[in-house]
Protein backbone atom coordinates (compact mmCIF):
# COMPACT_ATOMS: atom_id res chain seq x y z
CA UNK A 1 0.00 0.00 0.00
CA UNK A 2 1.40 3.46 -0.89
CA UNK A 3 2.13 5.86 1.97
CA UNK A 4 -0.54 8.36 2.95
CA UNK A 5 -0.33 11.85 1.45
CA UNK A 6 -1.31 15.05 3.15
CA UNK A 7 -3.87 17.22 1.40
CA UNK A 8 -1.31 20.01 1.19
CA UNK A 9 1.01 17.75 -0.83
CA UNK A 10 -1.57 17.12 -3.57
CA UNK A 11 -1.39 19.05 -6.84
CA UNK A 12 -3.71 22.03 -7.22
CA UNK A 13 -5.19 24.05 -10.08
CA UNK A 14 -7.12 27.31 -10.40
CA UNK A 15 -10.75 27.00 -11.53
CA UNK A 16 -11.33 28.54 -14.97
CA UNK A 17 -14.73 29.89 -13.87
CA UNK A 18 -14.49 31.14 -10.29
CA UNK A 19 -10.72 31.55 -9.96
CA UNK A 20 -10.47 29.59 -6.71
CA UNK A 21 -7.80 26.93 -6.17
CA UNK A 22 -8.89 23.30 -5.96
CA UNK A 23 -7.00 20.11 -5.13
CA UNK A 24 -6.55 16.81 -6.93
CA UNK A 25 -9.23 14.17 -6.33
CA UNK A 26 -8.99 10.41 -6.73
CA UNK A 27 -11.83 10.39 -9.28
CA UNK A 28 -9.78 12.77 -11.47
CA UNK A 29 -6.73 10.50 -11.39
CA UNK A 30 -6.79 9.57 -15.09
CA UNK A 31 -8.07 12.90 -16.46
CA UNK A 32 -6.27 15.43 -14.25
CA UNK A 33 -4.78 17.21 -17.28
CA UNK A 34 -8.28 17.79 -18.70
CA UNK A 35 -9.94 19.06 -15.48
CA UNK A 36 -10.68 22.80 -15.69
CA UNK A 37 -13.47 23.47 -13.18
CA UNK A 38 -13.66 22.86 -9.44
CA UNK A 39 -17.31 21.76 -9.46
CA UNK A 40 -20.34 20.91 -11.59
CA UNK A 41 -21.75 24.33 -10.76
CA UNK A 42 -18.74 26.11 -12.27
CA UNK A 43 -18.93 23.91 -15.38
CA UNK A 44 -22.63 24.76 -15.85
CA UNK A 45 -21.99 28.49 -15.33
CA UNK A 46 -19.21 28.42 -17.94
CA UNK A 47 -21.52 26.75 -20.48
CA UNK A 48 -24.22 29.39 -19.82
CA UNK A 49 -21.81 32.23 -20.63
CA UNK A 50 -20.91 30.81 -24.05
Amino acid sequence: MPPMRRKGDLPTKICAQCGRPFAWRKKWERVWDEVRYCSDRCRREAKKEK
